[in-house]
């Protein structure tokens, strides 16, 4: 599973806002600012955020968005699928963007890539933002542990 720009750039700003939640609206500079994202393309996030009801929007000089929902309703699977669509990483295996293959009755390997779809999407789906925003940043040490070589990974 990867996932797109728009995804990433999204899950950034709610998760400012889940850091912020409570203290009042964000400007959308702030938070692109502070993400690291093109103002113009976080502009069309926030719309379509908004139009979910994950956020909401003040103006004015002191306006900007905050989380029209807690942090605890809201889930790292619903903004994923949201964005990108599906979490399987082959189409095979996906229930919503499900694509037939021809070696569907003799294939040995989709086990693992329906084994992974289900632990991706239980993950996701039990991670809420409000529960993401209280762990600690990933390390490098821990992307490379266990893993000798690594190449692809």
């Amino acid at each position: 599973m990867r996932i797109s720009k728009k995804t990433d750039y999204a899950l950034r700003a709610l998760f400012t806002l889940v850091d912020h939640y409570g203290n009042g609206p964000i400007p959308i500079r702030e938070l692109a600012r502070r993400n690291d994202v093109p103002k113009r393309f976080l502009e069309q996030i926030m719309l379509d955020l908004k139009a979910q009801g994950w956020v909401k929007s003040h103006a004015g000089i002191r306006g900007g968005y905050i989380l029209a929902k807690k942090p605890e309703k809201i889930t790292m699977g619903e903004v994923v699928r949201h964005f990108d669509g599906i979490l399987a990483p082959i189409g095979c295996v996906s229930v919503t963007g499900y694509e037939r293959c021809s070696q569907e009755p003799v294939c040995k390997f989709r086990r693992i890539f329906l084994d992974a779809r289900n632990y991706i999407a239980g993950a996701m789906d039990r991670a809420t933002l409000a529960e993401v925003a209280k762990g600690p940043p990933v390390t490098r040490r821990e992307v490379s542990a266990g893993f000798v070589g690594g190449e692809g990974i």
